[in-house]
């Protein structure tokens, strides 16, 4: 496990742009900043590097695609398994991503499909492999909360200031 990033009011600040903006440029998001762009790019590699922004796809809505069917299937595996359960669960487009749990089940999947028939041959590719012994579906009849990162992120603790002076001096004068 790496270690976390610090990240202070201007990361935040950048950050919060990036998503109220996805298209906006270097340019733009110093100008809404009122920072040097060369700052901007300086920090966007650095969260870019840590691994705080891992990618720039844009956000899909499956559904709106014609992929309405959802559902979160839990895998019993065999054990020792996980590695080659990954490369099964790459091959079927319909899974559309997993993660390794604790509790009754060991993966956790989220299955999109166009329709129940679809779906039910998704989940029959599932259990069709050797190393699934069980399956258990729960159906999403719709979403209440998107994925969001932002709000999480707002409840890290922030240091005091900011190396950027414009930042610096642009904040105490909105207070």
């Amino acid at each position: 496990m790496r270690d976390a990033v610090q990240l202070d009011e201007l990361d935040f600040a950048l950050l919060h742009a990036m998503h109220a903006d996805p298209k906006a440029g270097v340019l733009e998001l110093s100008r809404q900043l009122k920072v040097a762009r060369a700052t901007v790019q300086a920090r966007v590699r650095k969260l870019e590097q840590s691994g705080v922004i891992f990618g720039y796809e844009p956000r899909l809505d499956i559904a709106a695609a014609g992929f309405d069917v959802q559902a979160f299937v839990t895998l019993e595996t065999a054990q020792g398994a996980l590695d080659s359960v990954t490369k099964e669960l790459e091959s079927i487009p319909g899974v559309l991503e997993a993660f390794a749990t604790t509790g009754s089940g060991d993966i956790l999947c989220r299955i999109a499909a166009r329709s129940h028939l679809d779906l039910q041959q998704t989940l029959i590719d599932l259990n069709k492999s050797g190393l699934v012994a069980r399956s258990t579906s729960v159906m999403v009849l719709s979403v209440i909360v998107p994925y969001r990162s932002m709000p999480l992120l707002q409840t890290l603790d922030r240091p005091g200031a900011t190396k950027a002076p414009a930042y610096r001096a642009a904040s105490k004068t909105s207070d």
